[in-house]
């Protein structure tokens, strides 16, 4: 059935017979040698052969031999790559060895100790590879956070961004962070203002530092703003933080304005941010005081599941977060002794506290579930 030809009625047999023969011997190949007795054909004016029906052409339908088929899959095998994706596997390879030599420079610089970092202590390298990049599945596959408004943060220059606090633990700030460095379109990172508690922990103190965070004062916020920093800050601190669970989502007191007055000083706007999700993270039922004092923090948090269960109740529930930057509150057209009016620093922080709890209310309003 492999050597199987047709043979045309309008010739004698020896013709063909010797046509074939010949054919057969100079055929290096089984494809090839099925295109060059078609053409041979043609000019021998042998007539046209039409196919029968139903059948596909002779070159299409021309079995491929053994011999051949088993060069073109043992090439194949022999790179180790099945047909058709040398490329494919080229490119994961070139990346994969990309990715080892940049992962072995890293390791490199630090041990050498050739790496940057601020006056605050910020490790921008450190940030960007590593500590991101353990923050960001929880981001994106544990607290599922939907940003929005992202567009009201300016590509270049100072700006504060003025946040609500909560869910016992201080994961929103990351979370906001994370929020910043991951969908801004400029890149920009978030410096925080953290609480004196934080740089007293041991092992936190150095991560905060490293990723950026510094002490909440007038003085280190006004400097970074005037280095045209982003710099987040949580005016409720642990009241908003520690607060009861049957309170959430109700702002609590912001101090006494000074992130207002630090960003008149230095003519930066304000960007409202409000995040939803964080209070149902750890529903905060009950407060130890007496453990809290002999611990020296601000509370001890009673949960549904912590301390009941030990370490397996510090792990958070998996909400649904969203966090939404709202439009910046320009303070460019103030006057230089604006930061000392105790009447305009009252109105601008309650400008921005009613800003923040209205859009709570609203993305309240428009969330499906807790989780979901």
């Amino acid at each position: 059935m492999a050597d199987a030809k047709v043979i045309p009625f309008d010739d004698d047999r020896s013709r063909g017979g010797a046509g074939g023969v010949g054919g057969a011997a100079q055929r290096p190949s089984r494809r090839r040698g099925a295109g060059s007795r078609r053409q041979g054909a043609g000019a021998a004016a042998m007539g046209d052969v039409q196919p029968l029906p139903g059948r596909a052409s002779v070159g299409d339908d021309a079995p491929v031999s053994r011999e051949s088929r088993a060069e073109r899959d043992g090439g194949a095998a022999a790179s180790g790559t099945a047909p058709g994706a040398e490329s494919g596997s080229g490119d994961e390879a070139d990346g994969l060895e990309q990715r080892v030599a940049s992962g072995l420079a890293f390791l490199r610089r630090r041990l050498t100790g050739d790496y940057a970092v601020d006056d605050f202590g910020y490790d921008e390298e450190l940030t960007d590879q590593v500590l991101m990049s353990l923050l960001r599945p929880v981001y994106e596959k544990y607290f599922r956070v939907e940003v929005k408004g992202i567009e009201n943060i300016p590509s270049e220059g100072g700006a504060l961004i003025v946040a609500n606090h909560s869910g016992t633990l201080p994961l929103d700030g990351l979370m906001m962070q994370v929020a910043v460095h991951d969908h801004h379109p400029a890149d920009r990172h978030l410096r925080l203002l953290a609480a004196d508690l934080v740089f007293m922990l041991p092992v936190v103190n150095e991560l905060a530092r490293k990723l950026g965070h510094t002490l909440a004062c007038a003085e280190d916020a006004a400097r970074l703003l005037e280095q045209g920093e982003l710099v987040g800050v949580m005016p409720e601190g642990f009241k908003g933080l520690g607060k009861p669970f049957a309170d959430r989502y109700k702002l609590q007191r912001f101090g006494r304005g000074g992130f207002v007055s630090t960003a008149l000083r230095t003519r930066t706007p304000i960007i409202p941010c409000s995040i939803v999700g964080a209070e149902e993270i750890y529903p905060m039922i009950g407060n130890g005081r007496t453990i809290a004092r002999l611990l020296g923090f601000p509370y001890f948090p009673l949960t549904p599941t912590f301390p009941w269960l030990g370490p397996l109740g510090a792990i958070p529930l998996p909400t649904k977060w969203t966090i939404q930057f709202g439009e910046p509150i320009h303070t460019e057209s103030y006057p230089p002794e604006a930061a000392e009016d105790p009447m305009l620093m009252f109105n601008l922080t309650d400008q921005v506290r009613e800003q923040i709890q209205h859009t709570l209310y609203k993305l309240l309003v428009q969330r499906r579930s807790v989780f979901f």
